[in-house]
């Protein structure tokens, strides 16, 4: 087996494991929505947890197939239209993964997390 069929391997398998993060993802998400859902008999109070679930396993999933497509054009192909079409699929895959990632988090990337406050050393509980 020559090098360019092993990485060619190695492309699909990353492409088989984003596919498989995506569907077992959805899957779990999709569960663990039901058994709230069930437990609590309310739908609307799980669903934000249930789309951040949805949107994880998706995020995760697209940089499995971007690793994929990236392996595959520069380490088997690398021609200058095959290079183009890889940095024109990769900005697609960035876009939808900024803007799910902007939509989990309800903030830009760049913007810090809000910091938790705790209680001094000594403080009281609050009543």
């Amino acid at each position: 087996m020559s090098t360019k069929e092993i990485v060619q391997h190695v492309g699909t398998l990353l492409d088989l494991a984003g596919v498989l993060v995506i569907t077992v993802g959805v899957a779990v998400a999709t569960a663990v929505f039901a058994v709230r859902c069930a437990r609590t008999r309310q739908v609307v109070g799980h669903y934000r947890a249930y789309r951040q679930g949805v949107g994880r396993a998706i995020l995760l999933g697209l940089e499995f197939l971007v690793g994929g497509d990236i392996i595959r054009t520069v380490a088997v192909s690398p021609t200058f239209t095959s290079v183009g079409v890889l940095a024109l699929i990769v900005l697609v895959r960035t876009f939808l993964s900024f803007s799910l990632e902007v939509e989990l988090d309800g903030r830009w990337p760049w913007q810090g997390r809000p910091p938790v406050e705790r209680p001094g050393v000594g403080a009281r509980p609050q009543r």
